[in-house]
């Protein structure tokens, strides 16, 4: 095999492999002596046809298939030879159709990962704000868990339902005066106030009694999910079947033991845990973006175009979706074209980080154990149904790049972690909105409220760092095993999009009950920062 070099140039290389018909009618003959026991012909013993027999029959696809090892084989030693860190897929191709006897010519173009400087890990300054648990946060956690557990209980008879009470319906829904499928039922118990229903329906409920015929008049929102409905007008003929009240729930030791806790105070320190453990998430979300920052703005360097575009690719995918999902999605994509060159620098970014953190990790001994290995496989596996959660293992086994994707995200984090051990770090108390609004704000300091918040304690400028909102990273070459982390900054010009909060219900999109008002949609948010 001759190998000759037709571009070096930055990252990008290029090579003629010429592959000799000599070499591939060789490994042909390998192929032929490899299949010839398993091979029946009439008037010939089991493994005694004869080569030349075998190679009339099955030449064509012997030849095939002798060409595509001699192929791969080709790039391996290419790689070998040159010591070249392909950072994806090479691109292959041949310069023109595979005749027998004749040398083939191949033309292999790839992307190598660069050599990244010995990244400097000393001097790294970070700040921990602390958030401690208060009594009070607790005592909201206990009423909101215990507001989640409300029942309701008849309402004396003939008492008229209030805002707060569950209202039970037997309803038919009409458009036009006919009734339109999924539009009847009976037992539906509806809590006005509550939100779940379309606008206005809840609302003509104020003041039935048990036993009530009403009809009410609504209009289906213009986005509604089911589109034979959505704008209409429609009517409900409802026969009130039960009116009911909330009873009161004390958060005391019995509502405890109903959860499966011994007592109150035991349910408080649980709740005080979780609180404890949201907290340090957050923390630490915090302190990741501060030592990324660091890392960023301390390295700079050539990444692969081709590693970037793939980012790129996987940010704008998922901007595409959630501009989708937006009550305007031509104007949300028009919004986000003016911020692609911004999103693509993002994508940089991230690639440079990837490099860097592995390039850390190597060089100071992290590793992702074979046991955390083997937990993170059994983990991803629960996805699955159990008949397909064997297959997921022998794929993730026998394939570097989905293992490697798998141990991304859990590498990163503790190259992460060794950062911090070597980091200065500094505490501060404050308060989880103070925390929170670090997170989440565009000002390059991220100020949170203290009594030195009139300092940059970071270095950081006070131009807007904006955010993107492509939370998942495109996966890396084995060598290059960290991805970009989940936050990086980003340049949105409006704050990412915050998530609801965790006791907001969406009303589920149900055909079968179109009263109900479909699941609110999101702004499409920019890669988180």
């Amino acid at each position: 095999m001759q190998i000759v070099e037709t571009l070096n140039e930055g990252l990008k290389r290029a090579y003629t492999l010429t592959l000799t018909a000599k070499d591939i009618d060789a490994r042909v003959e390998e192929e032929v002596k490899a299949i010839a026991p398993q091979i029946r012909m009439p008037g010939f013993r089991p493994g005694k046809v004869p080569s030349n027999l075998i190679r009339k029959m099955h030449g064509p696809a012997l030849a095939r298939e002798a060409l595509e090892k001699s192929v791969r084989d080709g790039v391996d030693t290419l790689i070998a030879q040159n010591k070249l860190r392909p950072a994806m897929q090479p691109s292959i191709e041949l310069s023109q159709d595979y005749e027998p006897g004749v040398d083939a010519e191949v033309k292999v173009a790839l992307e190598v990962l660069p050599v990244v400087p010995t990244p400097s890990i000393d001097g790294i300054k970070l700040e921990r704000l602390v958030v401690e648990v208060a009594e009070e946060q607790v005592d909201e956690a206990v009423r909101r868990l215990a507001a989640q557990s409300q029942r309701y209980e008849d309402a004396p008879a003939k008492a008229k339902a209030k805002d707060g009470d569950q209202v039970v319906v037997d309803f038919v829904g009409k458009v036009d005066g006919v009734a339109f499928d999924g539009g009847t039922g009976t037992g539906m118990a509806v809590v006005i106030g509550s939100g779940n229903l379309i606008p206005g329906f809840e609302e003509q409920l104020v003041g039935v009694k048990a036993g009530d015929e009403k009809t009410i008049n609504v209009t289906f929102p213009a986005d509604y999910g089911a589109k034979n409905l959505a704008g209409k007008d429609a009517t409900f003929d409802l026969v009130v079947t039960a009116v009911k009240v909330p009873s009161e729930k004390d958060a005391d030791d019995d509502f405890a033991k109903q959860l499966g806790l011994e007592s109150l105070e035991k349910l408080r320190e649980l709740l005080k845990g979780q609180l404890e453990q949201e907290h340090n998430g957050l923390t630490r979300t915090f302190m990741k973006r501060r030592l990324l920052d660091q890392l960023a703005a301390g390295h700079d360097f050539d990444v692969p175009p081709s590693m970037v575009e793939a980012e790129f690719n996987q940010i704008w995918a998922q901007l595409e979706h959630e501009a989708g999902h937006e009550e305007d999605p031509a104007a949300a994509l028009a919004e986000m074209e003016k911020d692609k060159d911004d999103y693509r620098s993002i994508a940089e970014r991230r690639v440079r980080l990837g490099l860097l953190l592995s390039e850390i990790g190597q060089a100071n001994g992290v590793e992702v154990s074979q046991a955390e290995m083997n937990r993170l496989i059994a983990q991803a596996a629960q996805q699955y149904s159990p008949q397909d959660r064997e297959r997921f293992v022998q794929y993730v086994q026998s394939e570097p790049m989905a293992a490697a994707q798998l141990r991304a995200p859990l590498y990163e984090d503790k190259v992460v972690d060794f950062l911090f051990d070597k980091a200065e770090i500094t505490e501060r108390t404050v308060e989880r909105a103070d925390l929170e609004a670090a997170i989440e704000s565009e000002d390059g300091d991220l100020h949170v409220h203290g009594p030195d918040c009139g300092h940059d304690h970071h270095g950081h400028d006070h131009k807007p760092a904006k955010k993107a909102a492509a939370k998942k990273p495109v996966a890396k070459t084995a060598e290059a095993e960290a991805p970009a982390e989940e936050a990086k900054k980003a340049p949105a010009k409006k704050p990412a999009a915050k998530k609801a909060a965790a006791d907001d219900k969406a009303a589920p999109a149900e055909e079968a009950a179109p009263a109900k008002k479909p699941a609110a949609k999101k702004k499409p948010a920019k890669a988180e920062g």
